[in-house]
């Protein structure tokens, strides 16, 4: 039987022909996620895979990590500086809360991804896994904004294992996830649960077996899963009888 990253490899190539589209286009952030598509897309399309950095008010860590990745694969990629944009657009709306604000960043990053598809002929590869598209742990036009999810299959512990086999940094691959919204911002944090738990209790709720789990913990996962239902589906449209 072919291996997952095989048959994830394949099916990005076959998507990009199948558009009639030379290449992939992918944000890299120096997460494991990231890496993960950025060694899927290398393989798939080799010199047409371009990794887009993109700093916004980021750890210098992030940047770094998303450099050594880059190395690693011997990947190509820009550098486009997003602070300055992101202040200057910020001057221009009323103050709000931190989550509000933090969603800007993925959709100017969206915007930025979307210039160099439409540059190089290429399609825009969103990095989510299966357990964020899930619990709607994205931002609606942001990083959900992609042609291709390749891992929103896959839930996060899954992605760890398939770093390891793809080669991925181990400095990468054991970091804490973190969107890089704010200072000290962690996935697992502002979720309120590990990655861990949520993969388990997602599995069981997929099985119809949640009965050993603790019944808060099931009734908090489902009603994420819920609550985020719109931002998994195309705009809804009224219908006009003719």
């Amino acid at each position: 039987m072919r291996s997952l990253s095989d048959r994830l490899t394949e099916w990005i190539a076959d998507c990009v022909s199948h558009a009639g589209l030379k290449g992939v286009v992918f944000g890299l952030s120096g997460g494991v996620d990231s890496a993960v598509v950025a060694a899927l897309c290398k393989r798939a399309l080799g010199e047409h895979a371009l990794g887009v950095i993109m700093p916004c008010d980021s750890s210098e860590s992030d940047e770094s990590d998303a450099r050594l990745v880059a190395e690693t694969l011997e990947l190509e990629t820009v550098t486009v500086r997003l602070d300055k944009t992101f202040r200057a657009l910020m001057e221009t709306l009323p103050e709000a809360g931190r989550e509000v604000v933090a969603n800007v960043k993925p959709r100017l990053r969206m915007a930025v991804l979307y210039y160099w598809a439409n540059l190089r002929s290429a399609m825009v590869i969103g990095t989510g896994n299966r357990s964020e598209w899930l619990a709607g742990y994205f931002t609606k036009y942001g990083d959900g904004g992609a042609d291709l999810l390749p891992l929103a299959g896959l839930y996060k512990t899954e992605v760890w294992a398939l770093a390891r086999e793809l080669g991925v940094p181990e400095p990468v691959v054991v970091k804490p996830p973190s969107a890089g919204l704010w200072a000290g911002q962690t996935d697992e944090g502002e979720m309120g649960l590990s990655y861990e738990v949520l993969d388990n209790v997602f599995r069981a709720l997929e099985a119809g077996k949640v009965g050993s789990l603790d019944t808060r913990l099931v009734q908090k996962v489902g009603e994420m899963k819920s609550r985020s239902h719109h931002k998994r589906v195309l705009p809804q449209i009224f219908e006009v009888l003719r």
